[in-house]
């Protein structure tokens, strides 16, 4: 097993996820604002065409050599092919489902990732982990209002959907753990999802026929800027430089967070009611992350009661 397949948070990588699902949260809001402007496919694509400078220039500025050769582009170019057919896979299941149910979906990945941390890297999560995982999830349901009445076929194929998009993004992370890709630079990781996403993003956005209308107003450009500089040339990255280094499965159980900041930044920026049961739901939220990220109980190593040695 990798050193740092299970190598606990720190509090310097729990204050770097914070600020991402902060941002992740923040970015359900903008998406949805950008729509009247720009079609759901279209902001997909244009965010990672447009973060590929970004990232290339961050790569240019640390000294990273993205076009060498170093065994990663079958993992690299898999990588890609997950990440492009992920928002896809999400943004048709938004079309069929509400946005409610899709996040809750959304993020059920951490499960994925548990699941596979555990058969391809080695991570074992405790019963109390697996019951803090459970925790959040109920938490996350209860923050966003499902589940809901009146659900039909059509309602249930994009939640199928977008339970696809989770496992997918978990397959994302497993791929980056479990391949080459761990050694490679984040900016060479991330890079590979740019490039190969740009073309099926494209397809995707052509086979629905989504176009441009109108010139995209001032506001709908900003929230572009956001999603394509902030969101996927940065804070991606950075979920990246992390995913090397830490527990898979730990990091992906703080992404339950990013739904309850979505709420939050819905109710400060576009009025959207936020009821009292948010405050139970944030709290099993957090419940939820303080059981799967709890140190292991120390088991003392057992000795020869008469030769007072321990054995090895």
């Amino acid at each position: 097993m990798n050193p740092s397949a299970g190598r606990p948070l720190t509090p310097g990588a729990v204050a770097w996820m914070l600020m991402l699902c902060l941002s992740w949260g923040f970015n359900q809001v903008a998406v949805k604002l950008a729509l009247p402007d720009v079609p759901p496919m279209l902001q997909a694509l244009i965010r990672s065409a447009g973060a590929l400078p970004v990232l290339l220039l961050i790569a240019w500025l640390r000294g990273v050599r993205m076009f060498e050769r170093d065994g990663t582009l079958v993992a690299g170019l898999f990588a890609g092919l997950l990440f492009g057919v992920e928002f896809v896979l999400l943004f048709h299941g938004l079309k069929l489902t509400s946005a409610s149910r899709a996040v809750v979906f959304l993020y059920g990945a951490p499960f994925f990732v548990a699941f596979g941390s555990y058969q391809f890297l080695g991570e074992r999560l405790r019963a109390s982990q697996w019951g803090g995982l459970a925790l959040s999830f109920v938490g996350v349901a209860l923050a966003i209002g499902v589940p809901q009445a009146d659900v039909d076929a059509s309602v249930l194929l994009g939640d199928l959907l977008v339970v696809g998009a989770g496992a997918l993004w978990a397959g994302t992370t497993l791929v980056v753990k479990a391949t080459p890709l761990l050694q490679a630079p984040p900016e060479k990781a991330l890079g590979y999802q740019l490039a190969v996403s740009v073309p099926i993003l494209g397809v995707s956005a052509w086979v629905s026929g989504e176009t441009l209308t109108r010139i995209p107003g001032p506001l709908a450009l900003s929230l572009l800027a956001y999603q394509t500089i902030w969101v996927v040339g940065l804070t991606f990255l950075i979920w990246f430089a992390l995913v090397k280094t830490y527990s898979a499965s730990k990091l992906s159980a703080f992404s339950f967070i990013t739904p309850l900041f979505g709420v939050v930044a819905g109710y400060v920026i576009m009025h959207d009611t936020l009821t009292p049961i948010f405050g139970v739901a944030a709290v099993l939220v957090m419940a939820g992350l303080y059981l799967v990220n709890r140190p292991d109980p120390v088991v003392p190593v057992p000795t020869d009661p008469l030769l007072n040695v321990t054995k090895i």
